[in-house]
């Protein structure tokens, strides 16, 4: 695996370096935003995974995140950040980021992310044309339809557009269990497929901006059960 880590502190940088090497994975290291995007652009193809930090001198991490996302829609893009508002969360998600991890953080936390994060990227196959036919598609109703191999949804007949992979993974573990109701711990087992250690916050982040790329779809079909955690359910809509 190669990384992609832009990141303007060198301890930090050198800290990773070491873990990383320990997994035998290859790592570019930039130090500022411009020269990290730089990077990316020479060899987009390149990269497995980019961790991206969010204060970066030159260009701002949300800047590059941006840009980055305009350049490849799939590539696993993890933000570091010492922020740790809900907002700046949000935004960074909202942004195109497949997870947010806040610092201080144990590099061993990271590793584990990252081998997580790229193990749900090594089974996304390049996007085909759709096809009619139900068979090829793995969650199907009277509304929606969901295929892992195209990594496409469908509401009432059209896509949901620019879904991320965790938001793809998201909604299909939800829509692959019709009105079962799931917490946020769960999702976060199911979806990230390592421990949070309890920052539920990212399962209310992706909810949100999956939530808001339904709605261009079609009527909302993620539901918030108080108290508990989220389903799915578009049985209502047949009335």
């Amino acid at each position: 695996m190669k990384i992609l880590m832009i990141e303007d502190n060198e301890s930090v940088a050198q800290m990773m370096d070491m873990f990383f090497k320990k997994e035998k994975w290859e790592v570019e290291n930039a130090y500022d935003g411009e020269s990290g995007l730089a990077m990316f652009k020479a060899a987009p193809d390149s990269f497995d995974i980019i961790t991206l930090d969010l204060n970066l001198p030159k260009m701002d991490g949300m800047e590059v995140a941006q840009q980055i996302r305009k350049l490849s829609k799939t590539v696993p893009l993890i933000m570091l950040t010492a922020r740790d508002s809900e907002s700046d969360q949000v935004l960074g998600l909202e942004l195109g980021a497949d997870d947010y991890v806040t610092k201080p953080f144990s590099p061993i936390t990271l590793v584990a992310r990252i081998k997580a994060l790229h193990r749900r990227a090594e089974t996304a196959e390049p996007a085909a044309v759709q096809q009619e036919d139900e068979e090829d598609f793995d969650v199907v109703t009277d509304h929606f339809k969901l295929s892992t191999k195209t990594r496409e949804a469908y509401l009432d007949g059209k896509e949901i557009e620019g879904l991320t992979p965790k938001e793809f993974d998201l909604l299909h573990t939800l829509a692959a269990n019709p009105k079962q109701v799931f917490s946020r711990e769960q999702l976060l087992q199911l979806v990230w497929d390592c421990e949070y250690y309890g920052d539920e916050r990212t399962v209310d982040a992706h909810i949100k901006k999956l939530r808001q790329k339904i709605e261009k779809a079609g009527p909302q079909i993620i539901q918030t059960v108080w108290g508990v955690g989220y389903k799915f359910d578009d049985s209502g809509l047949d009335q």
